[in-house]
């Protein structure tokens, strides 16, 4: 098994189940199936086609250039909720919803100063609640930020700090997500002024009953970062080839230059400017040591540390 992290955060597992050797077997497998629609097998006439949508440009130009119309297209496939009602309301009363037609070009300058205005105002408590919502652990935001309908009950700002900070995320029994843009002491992790470490004392990885790893990304973009030995994040898979001190601890070493080919092993590739790191627990213990409950538990997150 081995693992690969998308721009947006998501661990993807894959699993190599055959080599080469087997193709053969497999191609004969495959020749076995035979796909037809379901119609076909029942034998009964094919259903009338389904309306065809018009889809608006699905891409991030494309979104940003056509928001109202994507949301209103969006929202025709999203029933309304209790806890979403009154928001719904609200959006409907300024013409957005599904079958509506919200357009802001036509809007006066008045309007759309206002519309502009309070979208800022939004993003700006996004990020608020992505800085100060989740308790402040030796540097790391720690907390529970993800879950399904009734974990969120209507919380719409915790829901698009979910959206904005990690996308894709687990509930936290499933796997919690600490992050940090600051080292110990509080100043901001930038790759261009400073090296890091992060040290794991004895007994201290992170407690996990499956696996954790800790992933760099450029601080401004949230991509991962290009570097010589292709290498984004740490995990507990790569224990074995990594190199622990005299007393037994484990130093992750991060900065943006390798720190030599004797201290490879244990290096994190940074950015020549602004550090995000995640650190992913999945399936976190529930028992001490333990993250859990988010924020409040007996384990902690060591701090980074600069070191230059």
């Amino acid at each position: 098994m081995f693992q690969s992290t998308t721009p947006f955060g998501l661990t993807i597992f894959r699993t190599q189940l055959f080599n080469a050797a087997d193709m053969p077997n497999v191609v004969k497998v495959q020749t076995g199936y035979k796909a037809q629609p379901l119609s076909s097998f029942l034998k009964q006439p094919a259903p009338p086609a389904a309306p065809e949508i018009a889809f608006v440009p699905a891409t991030t130009a494309g979104i940003k250039d056509n928001f109202f119309a994507y949301l209103d297209a969006a929202l025709q496939y999203v029933p309304v909720t209790a806890e979403d009602r009154g928001v719904r309301a609200r959006m409907a009363s300024i013409g957005i919803g599904p079958g509506k037609t919200f357009e802001f070009k036509d809007l006066s300058l008045e309007h759309k100063a206002a519309v502009l205005l309070a979208m800022k105002e939004g993003d700006g408590k996004i990020d608020a609640f992505m800085t100060n919502g989740m308790k402040n652990v030796n540097g790391w935001k720690v907390g529970a930020m993800f879950g399904d309908r009734g974990f969120f009950n209507g919380d719409w700002l915790k829901r698009a700090a979910a959206a904005k900070g990690g996308i894709y995320g687990n509930d936290a029994v499933e796997a919690m997500y600490p992050m940090t843009r600051e080292d110990v002491s509080g100043a901001v992790l930038d790759g261009s002024k400073h090296d890091y470490t992060l040290t794991f004392p004895v007994g201290q990885l992170p407690p996990v009953n499956a696996f954790w790893s800790v992933t760099m990304y450029d601080g401004k973009t949230q991509l991962l970062i290009d570097n010589p030995i292709n290498r984004y994040l740490i995990n507990s898979p790569m224990l074995s080839g990594m190199k622990k001190n005299p007393d037994g601890s484990l130093t992750l070493t991060i900065q943006k230059d390798s720190p030599g080919k004797a201290r490879e092993s244990n290096w994190l590739p940074a950015p020549d400017g602004p550090i995000y790191l995640v650190m992913r627990l999945y399936w976190p213990k529930d028992t001490p040591p333990s993250i859990l409950p988010a924020g409040a538990g007996s384990w902690q997150p060591p701090g980074l540390v600069a070191t230059r």
